[in-house]
């Protein structure tokens, strides 16, 4: 049957691109996640200018990215392109926020990530915060701690009003779960680190009174 041919064809070349096209997609989001990952690295590290770079960097591969699947909406709203765009957005938010940005924070038009995948990537940037706090603690610099605690608490306050279904927000609602365990655990640890360190200042000033 000629018409049949004809049909088979044409499926045949639009099913040749689109695979192509996802191809090129999967491509793409696995190497926007691993720069997003290094730039967060680099960024926990103090490497502020080259997490810059990399960040620059990742625009442009999810700008090839969604170019790639432009024409293929059920791509673009696959998994692995959406969760491409929330590591960028948290990588952009981590950056920000550690930076001393906190004004400034990335908003998802000008990223040009969706919505949910914004809100997913802000929520798990909550994460990043925690480590960078107990960093702090480490290093003994505990008063930037506060304003670190109170970005989180800013972020689970925001999270906690997006009540809306998972098929909207992207599974946000485990999300914010996260981010209420990770803001109680740092809440915690930092109430002990305050304490210990409070204690300490008053054992040596107990000391220095002795030996005088």
């Amino acid at each position: 049957m000629q018409e049949l041919d004809l049909i088979a064809d044409k499926v045949r070349k639009n099913f040749e691109a689109k695979n192509a096209a996802r191809d090129a997609a999967l491509a793409a989001s696995r190497e926007l996640i691993r720069h997003c990952a290094l730039s967060i690295r680099a960024t926990h590290r103090g490497e502020y200018a080259e997490a810059a770079q990399l960040l620059a960097r990742t625009r442009e591969i999810a700008a090839q990215m969604k170019g790639s699947v432009a024409a293929y909406p059920d791509l673009y709203f696959t998994g692995y392109v959406q969760d491409a765009l929330k590591e960028m957005a948290e990588a952009h938010i981590v950056h920000a926020l550690i930076t001393d940005a906190f004004g400034k924070i990335p908003d998802p038009d000008a990223l040009g990530v969706d919505y949910a995948a914004y809100l997913n990537g802000l929520g798990e940037a909550a994460g990043e915060l925690r480590r960078y706090a107990l960093d702090i603690v480490r290093h003994g610099t505990s008063e930037r701690c506060e304003t670190v605690l109170a970005a989180m608490e800013d972020i689970y306050s925001l999270l906690v009003t997006m009540d809306f279904p998972d098929a909207l927000t992207g599974g946000l609602r485990r999300t914010t779960d996260m981010v209420r365990g990770v803001l109680e655990r740092t809440r915690g640890d930092l109430t002990v680190a305050a304490r210990q360190e409070k204690l300490e200042k008053t054992l040596h000033e107990f000391e220095d009174k002795f030996k005088g």
